[in-house]
């Protein structure tokens, strides 16, 4: 196996250098092109080694989690960067074959039936909240910020984001009935009750998200204006002025996007205004890294904006705007690692060292899926009629700037 494994490797690194210290104590330079990123790897069982040949995709994952592959004279920063790197490149043709048939099953694998969706959300986001707290902003913003300027902090990043997607969403009165599909810990339900008058209903599948939810509504008196729910989307039977999904777009499910902006569409007024933020990827339709799927998003994938536009286009909503947020998400990121890595201790007396070496693997490669494989957030605002929303741009300017002061 361990001859195998030499000549994926050697067709592997196309770009930069791996230092490889094999089971047995040999070790083996794999050298690309001179200006890649240089990097080691210690492979500490054989295990490591035949997984690494037979299920790529999977295995380093589940290696590293284990502790039976290591970084060896850099930090798994750089180790990924290589390996994410050659990835983009050449690629390693047995992962490229297991790329292919993820593609060819990819519908049947994000069937998110009401019973699986929530299962899924459940896997992540009923976490023990103290996790949370200890790598997330005060208001638990988990999702992409907005940097609006040089030097903003985490949470004014996620204070900015907020108000840059309520202004989007046009809040030209008071009293406008919202639904907030995705909810998460109620920050931007609240913020939309408090700062913009709104009477607003968030749903989601996360019991201990909705716990929390509630409490911050009822501690910021706003249990009158807010209302947040165990609902699947696809059981409102409302209409209301504004729709905003923050970070749930990617746990619909290709197999679902027909459905989702379909719901959309029924539940929006006919000049009311929807705004999906979504992570999303600029190279096209792709599938979902398999440790990925099992170990931290079930049933999750970041759709290209060619698939998820081709969905609105059949449920008869306009695509009003659009905006790409390039690096946005990479700087939060950075952020949480950060935070993550200062906590380190007290998040292995929450769970145990495989635990934090696993969401230590995820934080690591999505930051770098920004920074290096084409990742990005999109913000799509949707209406139902072609004069929902005034005919230039500006008064998204102007309502920011009015929070902004």
């Amino acid at each position: 196996m361990k001859h195998l494994l030499n000549i994926v490797l050697k067709h592997f690194i196309q770009t930069g250098s791996l230092l490889v210290t094999f089971s047995d104590g040999t070790r083996r330079i794999y050298k690309g092109s001179a200006d890649g990123p240089q990097a080691g790897i210690h492979l500490t069982t054989r295990r490591a080694e035949r997984a690494l040949v037979i299920n790529s995709g999977m295995a380093f994952g589940e290696e590293y989690m284990a502790g039976e592959i290591l970084p060896d004279g850099c930090t798994l920063e750089t180790l990924m960067l290589l390996l994410m790197t050659n990835i983009n490149g050449h690629g390693h043709i047995i992962e490229e074959i297991e790329d292919r048939l993820r593609y060819v099953t990819r519908l049947l694998r994000t069937l998110n039936s009401l019973k699986r969706s929530r299962r899924n959300v459940a896997h992540h986001y009923d976490l023990n909240g103290k996790l949370y707290d200890l790598f997330l902003d005060r208001d638990r913003q988990y999702s992409c910020a907005y940097f609006s300027r040089e030097g903003m902090t985490l949470e004014e990043a996620q204070e900015a984001k907020k108000h840059h997607i309520a202004s989007k969403l046009n809040f030209d009165r008071e009293g406008l009935e919202v639904l907030d599909i995705g909810s998460g810990w109620g920050g931007m339900g609240i913020t939309l009750a408090k700062d913009y008058g709104a009477r607003v209903l968030g749903i989601t599948l996360s019991v201990e998200q909705l716990q929390v939810a509630r409490q911050r509504a009822k501690d910021a008196g706003l249990e009158k204006q807010i209302r947040f729910e165990l609902l699947d989307y696809r059981k409102v039977r409302k209409q209301f002025d504004r729709i905003v999904s923050v970070g749930m777009f990617e746990h619909v499910g290709i197999a679902q996007f027909d459905q989702f902006f379909k719901t959309v569409h029924d539940c929006l007024k006919p000049h009311g205004t929807a705004l999906i933020h979504s992570i999303g990827r600029m190279d096209g339709p792709g599938t979902t890294n398999p440790w990925l799927d099992k170990y931290i998003f079930p049933g999750g994938y970041s759709p290209a904006l060619s698939e998820t536009i081709a969905a609105v286009e059949r449920s008869h909503l306009w695509l009003t705007d659009c905006e790409v947020l390039r690096l946005h998400y990479a700087k939060t990121i950075a952020e949480w690692r950060k935070r993550f890595d200062a906590n380190r201790t007290k998040i292995t007396a929450l769970y145990d060292e495989r635990f934090v070496r696993m969401f230590e693997l995820y934080l690591v490669g999505s930051e770098l899926a920004f920074r290096t494989q084409g990742h990005m957030n999109f913000q799509m605002q949707l209406s139902r009629s072609v004069d929902a929303v005034p005919l230039t741009r500006d008064y998204m300017l102007d309502r920011e700037r009015e929070k902004s002061a």
